[in-house]
């Protein structure tokens, strides 16, 4: 099994970093593929609405670690996206990388497990933990829950450290993470996936 882990920090081994180890750890201790791309260091910009990547275009016409993150989105069984929070909200880095790769991606993303993880000195985890859950929801995506909303706090690198609550709530998190993974496995493999309708697409403006 495999998992996306996506660290929308521009810090490199920051508290961010420090938060998504305490995941690392108990994904590998349980034999799970980590692929860890940190992107908040970046040169990433947002989408142009252009919707070529719907009109027949197989990637985004932006060609940069979107497209190399694609392939890796489509082959995990769960994603984790990580960010700091800026004003009470994710990096702009992440979201304009998150943006382009859920909206240009056309493969089937039900049933992949998701989680969120916000880090801050203080305020804002619960807005942005709020804000990176949609990309889950719209797209089917169960999400894995934990002890506590999934937040760290810490300031100065490394002070995350200090926070024994919030990196146990990242071990919870990764341990729930794993066995809501294998138990969608088993259920696929006897049920398949939910059956999926056409989409209704309704304008509020006609």
């Amino acid at each position: 099994m495999k998992v996306l882990i996506i660290n929308g920090s521009p810090r490199v081994g920051g508290n961010t970093t420090l938060a998504l180890s305490e995941m690392t750890n108990i994904f590998k201790a349980n034999g799970i593929e980590v692929d860890y791309i940190q992107v908040g260091n970046m040169d990433i910009r947002g989408c142009m609405a252009c919707v070529a990547c719907h009109n027949g275009r197989e990637n985004c016409v932006i060609d940069d670690i979107v497209n190399e993150l694609a392939p890796k989105f489509e082959a995990c069984n769960g994603m984790v996206v990580a960010s700091p929070v800026y004003y009470a909200n994710a990096n702009a880095t992440l979201i304009a990388c998150l943006d382009r790769l859920f909206y240009s991606t056309k493969f089937d993303k039900r049933m992949k497990v998701g989680a969120s993880v916000a880090v801050a000195r203080r305020g804002g985890c619960s807005a942005t933990f709020d804000q990176l859950n949609k990309y889950f929801t719209i797209s089917g995506m169960p999400i894995a829950s934990s002890q506590y909303w999934n937040s760290v706090h810490g300031g100065a690198k490394g002070e995350a450290r200090e926070d024994l609550e919030g990196l146990q709530t990242m071990r919870t998190l990764a341990n729930n993470m794993i066995f809501l993974m294998k138990s969608i496995e088993l259920g696929k493999e006897k049920f398949g996936l939910p059956e999926k309708e056409t989409p209704a697409r309704t304008n509020f403006i006609r």
